[in-house]
């Protein structure tokens, strides 16, 4: 591997004339500066990172700690930030912390010792908020809140309207017993879904039904199971995300239930596989791929010293498709009886 001190001397410079045309930290005669590029060139020669990041106070990395990157909503909106920032010649250190609170707090000493430039975080632990209040970088919280921790900025969709849209498109399909698979580990998006259904039970005189299942396959099938057991005459759910609903897809039908005829199911977030799932999923869409880039955005003008929004709420939509009945054929067989 080359030094610094081989390009120096194949350059007829010092060692720290080429830091300095490498860092840009001072001016240097255009002759020399041709001279170090080209032995840099010609070496391919690579600086430590570390170092620089060390001697700079900046590593042009920017750290993120999910709490399940098996998820595609956050593996998605890793990817998104990961686009932008080595668009703007940084990179990104991906965590997947599994909700460890001591885990998390590792990662955030990681990312200052290494200098990161700011952190984008995912998670619900108490204990980390306590950890990031003492963070000396920006940080960004995406799709949930930390009480107790003012964070630099956050980016969430409107969860409360998710919730209510996903409900209501199913009372309006015709759905009389409609079952909410709430989020119990008290995540704020979870939450604000779950208030949004609430008020379509309130708005339609409908009986609140739900059962407790975090964000997650395993989680999901196990609540499936307790549905069926609990509300055998379920006619609709509302289920906590994507994921979820494809475990109740499957418990379902094993069970003899057809889906969309017996059983109408809507999910949330709109990861990409929704579409290739078969029947294609019924979901509310958050604009994952706009929230990772503007996390990045925010990251880079909080090191630039630019101003940005604190709060920024993106707006859902409904995208129907396979497994719930759309309106036109909700109407069409309401003529029919």
């Amino acid at each position: 591997m080359t030094s610094i001190r081989e390009v120096a001397k194949l350059a007829g410079v010092s060692p720290a004339t080429v830091s300095r045309v490498m860092n840009g930290t001072a001016n240097v005669n255009e002759e020399k500066k041709k001279r170090v590029e080209a032995a840099i060139k010609e070496t391919g020669f690579q600086p430590n990172e570390l170092a620089r990041a060390l001697y700079k106070k900046s590593s042009k990395m920017i750290g993120m700690i999910v709490p399940d990157i098996e998820n595609p909503f956050f593996s998605e909106l890793a990817k998104a930030v990961e686009d932008t920032a080595y668009q703007n010649g940084y990179r990104i250190l991906l965590c997947s912390s599994g909700g460890d609170e001591e885990k998390e707090a590792v990662n955030i000493q990681m990312f200052n010792q290494l200098r990161a430039d700011g952190i984008v975080v995912m998670t619900n632990c108490t204990e980390t908020g306590k950890v990031l209040a003492d963070c000396p970088i920006p940080v960004v919280l995406v799709d949930r809140k930390l009480v107790g921790f003012k964070e630099n900025a956050l980016i969430e969709s409107d969860n409360y309207r998710g919730g209510f849209m996903a409900a209501e498109h199913l009372a309006k399909c015709g759905c009389k017993n409609i079952v909410c698979m709430k989020e119990p580990t008290g995540y704020s998006s979870g939450r604000r879904r779950y208030e949004g259904y609430l008020d379509v039970c309130k708005k339609y005189n409908l009986k609140e039904q739900s059962v407790d299942c975090c964000y997650n396959y395993e989680s999901g099938l196990r609540a499936a199971e307790e549905i069926l057991k609990k509300y055998p005459e379920v006619d609709g759910v509302v289920a906590g995300n994507d994921i979820v609903a494809m475990s109740v897809y499957k418990v379902f039908t094993r069970h003899g239930k057809k889906i969309p005829q017996e059983v109408q199911l809507v999910g949330f977030d709109d990861v990409g596989f929704g579409e290739l799932f078969i029947p294609e999923l019924t979901t509310i869409h958050q604009p994952i791929k706009e929230m990772g880039h503007l996390a990045a955005e925010i990251i880079l003008k909080a090191v630039n010293g630019e101003p940005y929004e604190k709060k920024n709420v993106f707006d859902v939509k409904l995208i129907e498709r396979d497994t719930t009945k759309n309106n036109r054929k909700c109407s069409h067989e309401s003529r029919e009886k």
